[in-house]
């Protein structure tokens, strides 16, 4: 009996195809699902990844409520093509604390991933108001009118605390100090030491210089500061993985 006559024996019988698809979505499961059970966290620990700033959290917030994920996305891929014009590929590290990520395959501009300070605030409140002002071919719509929208941090203690239950490493502390965390940073006059040693490296700026915390302000603090955490010149990938 050849090969392909058996071959017909299944194709002919539903049960016995039913019961050879089983068992072989069964074993294909196993060998990829069973080696990550052996593995004591299935996302290389990188230096320099720490949780977003409150500040940033919520520019985080005003980037997926207006929709900026549809058109941009933050995943380089390794390949050439995408190393040479955004920098090094994403690491699954990267978005540990984003929930949900930003990873993705579509792009009507360019990838986010590596756009922390390769442009001032200025630029960004330029570009974000006008955006054909500095990119003539760009498609994207105005976002002037988060220039004039003041943000409330009276819930941003609850964001921390809700994104800690989901695994983000904030403290009781972060959370306490979440309020004044989040002024402080749009505020280069505050003191912002403690600011800067529970979110190291976090940028301090008036991102849209205007007086007060507006939601411009925190939509520039989240772009600045992707990207930026991990220093590549440095980094090197864990060959034990």
């Amino acid at each position: 009996m050849s090969v392909l006559t058996k071959h017909a024996i299944l194709e002919k019988n539903a049960t016995l195809l039913l019961i050879g698809s089983f068992l072989v979505v069964t074993i294909g499961g196993i060998v990829e699902i069973a080696p990550l059970f052996y593995l004591e966290n299935t996302i290389e620990k990188v230096e320099g990844v720490r949780p977003y700033t409150p500040l940033e959290l919520a520019g985080r917030d005003i980037y997926i409520r207006e929709g900026c994920y549809v058109c941009h996305s933050q995943m380089i891929r390794p390949m050439r093509d995408e190393v040479e014009r955004y920098g090094h590929y994403s690491l699954a590290a990267e978005s540990m604390y984003d929930h949900p990520f930003q990873w993705g395959s579509k792009r009507t501009g360019p990838d986010l991933a590596r756009v922390g300070g390769r442009y001032s605030d200025a630029w960004h409140v330029d570009h974000l108001t006008d955006p054909q002002s500095v990119v003539p071919e760009s498609v994207m719509p105005k976002y002037g009118f988060l220039s004039h929208r003041d943000l409330e941090p009276r819930h941003i203690a609850d964001s921390l605390w809700a994104q800690s239950v989901v695994g983000v490493p904030y403290t009781s502390e972060m959370i306490a100090l979440a309020r004044a965390d989040f002024e402080a940073q749009a505020d280069p006059d505050a003191d912002t030491d403690g600011l800067l040693a529970r979110y190291p490296d976090a940028t301090v700026s008036n991102f849209d210089g205007q007086p007060g915390v507006t939601e411009m302000d925190a939509l520039i603090a989240y772009l600045q500061v992707l990207g930026t955490m991990v220093d590549f010149s440095t980094f090197t990938p864990d060959a034990s993985r």
